[in-house]
């Protein structure tokens, strides 16, 4: 009758596990050739490197696929009209609230700006980065198969979006496609469930070799990406979303957080913003008042395309990173990762752990080291919960601004404490 160990736990005694040996192997055989070669240089480094790579296998299909179903998921062309457009404008503002509150904190504290590497370790150079200018032209692919090929994420990503669009206008045929993408998009949750069940090996892995080269003072800066990132979540959740809220909703933000509890709930322990959808859409419709029609639209679209929790990360992680290698980034690095991150929360699919693929592209975007997911990877999990959490709130606090708007809110219902309450949430089970 033992009880099943989570992902989340074993990711947790894996990343403790691989801190202690690890550091163990830095005090005690930082010269033994044997423990050295085969173990930090070869086993550790070969199924940390191979984790890698599954993570960056996922990038192009998982976009491809999740993007299609988000845009097929609004209907026809004249359902992308007023709500569509209001949602999505919303969504898209709301995320670039967020990535540019998480650059401007994390440059401000500046994690990992202490963190110096040993003199034997290999000096990263950073690529040059691109004219910004570029950057916008080269959005529209000369050729989307090469595109695909090698893996340009914002030439697949207008690719798709526009692809997808021209499915909706192409009637049946634009639909039979899209229950082919939404067959498809299945399959490859499914591979992202398969790569991450494989998570508490490569963490073990990936955290053995780093700290069997840089010890204990890597937990400092690890200390402050970690409290750097639940700050600027916490800043987004309980001050951009209540202004939000309060202006454009004329909502009660505390009345508005308790009846959302429920749904914050589900979301932390799920980690999923697509299992938290029916839950989501209970406490909107009977507990906040927002009508079906409503509600069922923006929710859904939310979990595709509302990404602000990862785009948080994004923009921390991506500091930190830097600071750790001491590169530079200049104000057209990080207009691009502004960019990046807004048109990457459309492709990043509602799944634990997909943010980590989205990190990696950002990364090859501004010229950072792949291999540096490592260094976050460990508390990454932990921190995916906390920010479904923010992405459910961002979902929930657009749909009551549309709604608003719409005149599709009941402010009667909002107002009931008692509204929509029951005796216990019956959640849905999650196949696995």
């Amino acid at each position: 009758m033992s009880k099943k160990i989570s992902l989340t736990t074993k990711i947790l005694i894996a990343m403790s596990l691989g801190l202690i040996l690890g550091s163990l192997i830095n005090i005690f055989a930082p010269d033994q050739a044997i423990i050295q070669n085969y173990f930090v240089h070869g086993l550790f480094h070969v199924i940390g490197s191979a984790f890698i790579n599954a993570l960056k296998m996922l990038v192009v299909p998982l976009v491809t696929f999740s993007l299609i179903c988000g845009v097929c998921g609004i209907g026809d062309i004249s359902a992308l009209g007023r709500i569509g457009l209001k949602s999505m404008l919303l969504y898209i503002l709301t995320t670039g609230i967020a990535i540019t509150l998480a650059l401007a904190v994390a440059i401000t504290v500046a994690p990992g700006k202490d963190f110096t590497q040993q003199q034997q370790t290999t000096e990263f150079v950073a690529k040059a980065s691109p004219p910004i200018t570029d950057v916008f032209i080269n959005i529209i692919p000369g050729n989307p198969v090469e595109a695909f090929a090698q893996g340009n994420m914002l030439q697949i990503i207008f690719f798709v979006i526009l692809f997808a669009i021209a499915m909706l206008m192409t009637g049946d045929i634009g639909r039979q496609l899209a229950d082919t993408a939404e067959k498809l998009n299945e399959v490859m949750m499914q591979v992202v469930t398969l790569v991450m069940d494989f998570a508490p090996i490569g963490v073990f892995c990936l955290m053995t070799k780093t700290f069997s080269e840089q010890g204990f003072a890597l937990i400092v800066p690890m200390i402050g990406y970690f409290s750097v990132v639940i700050l600027c979540l916490l800043l987004h959740a309980l001050g951009t979303f209540p202004l939000f809220l309060s202006f454009f909703a004329k909502l009660n933000p505390l009345i508005f957080f308790r009846k959302m509890r429920p749904a914050h709930i589900f979301a932390f322990s799920t980690a999923s913003s697509n299992a938290t959808i029916p839950v989501t859409l209970q406490a909107l419709e009977k507990r906040i008042g927002v009508n079906n029609t409503t509600a069922a639209f923006t929710v859904p679209l939310g979990a595709t395309i509302n990404m602000d929790g990862t785009a948080i990360m994004q923009g921390v992680a991506t500091v930190f990173i830097a600071n750790v290698y001491q590169i530079d980034l200049g104000l057209t690095q990080y207009i691009t990762i502004i960019g990046m991150s807004i048109l990457a929360s459309i492709g990043t699919a509602g799944v634990p752990g997909v943010g980590l693929i989205m990190l990696a592209m950002v990364f090859n975007q501004v010229g950072l080291p792949v291999e540096g997911i490592g260094l976050i990877l460990g508390v990454d999990r932990l921190l995916d919960m906390l920010r479904t959490v923010v992405n459910i709130t961002g979902d929930a606090t657009v749909t009551c601004i549309v709604a608003r708007g719409e005149n599709t809110l009941d402010d009667a219902i909002f107002n009931d404490p008692e509204a929509g309450m029951i005796a216990e949430l019956h959640l849905p089970h999650r196949a696995r």
